[in-house]
């Protein structure tokens, strides 16, 4: 009777230590992550602005985790080719996307993606907030919020924004200026922002909504004139240039925005790892100078802080995209 009864009992524990061994294997893998390079996928080229923060937080994190980071750029069909790919990866915490602005607009812009922009990702950290800067050149005869305003009521079919992509935050942030400020701009499309901020020095365009990293040199050299921050708060970078808001248009605000995802149905400590890795990462001093030199605002909260964030500005540019009329190119 007693070899029965252990013979069950052993059969019992065999078939429980089989049910418990996929859980603890998991587990085991979790609390060893990192224990090979991770993959930040910026699907923009080389050399912007998303790359160079996606490169110094890289730098950072690698230092916390204690694993390489390599960066991947994958650009292309305004930036769903890098996305893509990373909705695709596997749910392991090795393969990230540095989402920006554009993961937002996307699907108002598109009929259709090749990915769910919230079921096929798990948010990781909301890294940093951008603004946008008002400019003209310094021949311009327009020295304020006020002045384009009123220039562009009395002569509507006269001023011109240069932008470098539909969808891109210097397009949307004039939109939503043309919509609140109730005044016509005519759009003039760019391949880039040095061709645009060219003719703006030119007087070829009369206004610019682009970014500090294009402009600021710029404006500090005395060849731009700055009239305002697209930001809800006054920037100290510019500390004497007033928000769109302040300078005449209530309710106006324009940000860009950069964000760590990762596939959907990675671990949550992994996860959490990240999101700490990260928050460590933007206090460091490489991403203060960077902060100084981008304009960036230093943020890396929860990962919940980012999915609320992102659908709150998907859900709002969505509105000024359908307003507008816009359409993909």
């Amino acid at each position: 009777m007693g070899t029965q009864l252990n013979s069950k009992n052993a059969a019992r524990l065999f078939a429980l230590a089989a049910l418990l061994l996929p859980a603890l294997s998991t587990s085991s893998a979790s609390a060893a992550y990192p224990d090979r390079p991770i993959r930040i996928v910026v699907p923009f080229a080389p050399g912007g602005g998303t790359d160079v923060v996606a490169r110094t937080l890289a730098q950072e994190m690698a230092r916390d985790l204690g694993a390489s980071i390599v960066i991947e750029n994958k650009a292309g069909a305004g930036t769903i080719l890098g996305t893509q790919a990373v909705a695709s990866s596997e749910p392991d915490g090795y393969t990230l996307l540095m989402g920006t602005f554009a993961n937002a607009v996307n699907p108002s812009l598109k009929a259709s993606l090749p990915y769910d922009p919230h079921a096929d990702f798990a948010p990781v950290a909301l890294i940093a907030r951008s603004f946008n800067i008002v400019v003209v050149n310094l021949k311009s005869p327009y020295h304020s919020i006020a002045d384009l305003i009123a220039a562009a009521k009395a002569e509507p079919e006269k001023l011109s924004y240069g932008t470098y992509g539909t969808g891109t935050s210097a397009h949307l942030a004039g939109e939503l200026f043309k919509n609140l400020a109730k005044v016509n701009l005519t759009t003039v499309p760019y391949k880039g922002a040095a061709p645009a901020i060219t003719d703006l020095i030119g007087g070829r365009i009369q206004v610019m909504f682009t970014t500090v990293a294009s402009a600021a040199s710029l404006v500090q050299g005395g060849q731009l004139r700055a009239l305002a921050v697209t930001s809800a708060q006054r920037s100290p970078a510019f500390p004497d240039v007033p928000t769109v808001a302040e300078a005449g248009v209530p309710g106006y605000s324009a940000e860009s925005w950069y964000g760590l995802f990762a596939p959907a149905k990675t671990p949550a400590d992994v996860v959490d790892r990240l999101n700490r890795s990260a928050a460590a990462a933007v206090q460091s001093e490489a991403f203060r100078k960077l902060g100084v030199n981008e304009g960036l605002v230093m943020v890396a909260r929860p990962p919940q802080e980012l999915d609320r964030y992102f659908r709150g500005e998907e859900a709002r540019w969505r509105k000024v995209i359908q307003d507008a009329g816009i359409t993909a190119e």
